[in-house]
């Protein structure tokens, strides 16, 4: 078991979704958990649950996106906790836009760039010293995309903001190494979500067609990005920053392969009578 008593942990968007499998677990291991959320219903219904899994938490509703409610936030924590000791950038979405490159206007760039990318910068700049202050030990983990290692189709300008999420990642971990903090990113494939509800987005008849699409058999939980999360911030990955943990099912290992109905390996396509197979 991975035990976090003592540690405060701030999760962006713990809510819904792979947020509040966040704040659960890292509630579960002990920790205070503090989580920053959009919507006012989500935030009321983790706060119940942790108050009744006997979490010791802080519940606010925040923008991340807005500077001054980031900012806020950390002089609410300082007041309460003291400092910080984990960071989970969890917020990012391409909020529904996925359309050709040159059909992106200002405002779609604009509204992607502050959701998956800005709001990094302005979350860790402002709990920076929240978590400088508790000493070595510290953790950020970012939780970015699979988006950001391999294409994707009509999602050009989400992608290259969670491509970016790398760069972040490996430079703020040389800079806040001599600190003892630890900056490392998540990269998940396709995970059930409210965001994303993948179990309603596939036709039930397709649904067999599962296993061979993910080299494990299946999409991901948002428990499964939980777990990489609580182990990034825990003592088990105390030699471990810079890095990205990819938690996909094998689907970036597979790069574009996939098993036809007779289980065989291809990178293209199966069509029957049935319509596309694999």
């Amino acid at each position: 078991m991975i035990s976090l008593t003592g540690k405060n942990v701030l999760i962006t968007g713990g809510g819904a979704g792979i947020g509040r499998a966040c704040a659960t677990a890292f509630g579960a291991a002990g920790a205070r958990v503090v989580v920053a959320e959009i919507d006012a219903a989500r935030a009321q219904d983790a706060r119940q649950a942790l108050e009744a899994a006997g979490v010791e938490a802080l519940v606010e509703i925040v923008d991340v996106t807005r500077t001054d409610q980031v900012s806020a936030l950390a002089r609410t924590i300082d007041a309460r906790f003291g400092g910080l000791d984990v960071l989970i950038n969890n917020v990012g979405d391409f909020l529904q836009i996925a359309k050709p490159f040159d059909d992106h206007t200002d405002d779609d760039i604009a509204r992607l760039f502050d959701v998956n990318l800005r709001q990094v910068f302005v979350v860790t700049r402002a709990m920076l010293p929240l978590l400088r202050r508790r000493g070595a030990g510290g953790s950020i983990v970012s939780v970015s995309s699979i988006e950001g290692f391999r294409g994707i189709p009509n999602c050009s300008v989400y992608a290259s903001f969670k491509a970016a999420l790398s760069g972040f990642t490996k430079s703020l971990a040389l800079e806040l190494g001599p600190a003892g903090i630890r900056v490392n990113q998540i990269a998940p494939e396709t995970t059930e979500t409210p965001q994303v509800p993948v179990s309603a987005m596939i036709a039930a008849e397709h649904h067999p067609h599962i296993e061979r699409w993910i080299p494990l058999g299946r999409f991901g939980e948002a428990g499964d990005i939980a777990g990489a999360a609580l182990f990034l911030a825990s003592p088990l990955a105390a030699w471990v920053t810079g890095t990205t943990l990819h938690v996909d099912g094998g689907a970036l290992a597979a790069a574009g392969w996939y098993r036809d109905p007779n289980g065989f390996w291809t990178n293209i396509p199966v069509v029957t009578g049935n319509g596309f197979n694999a």
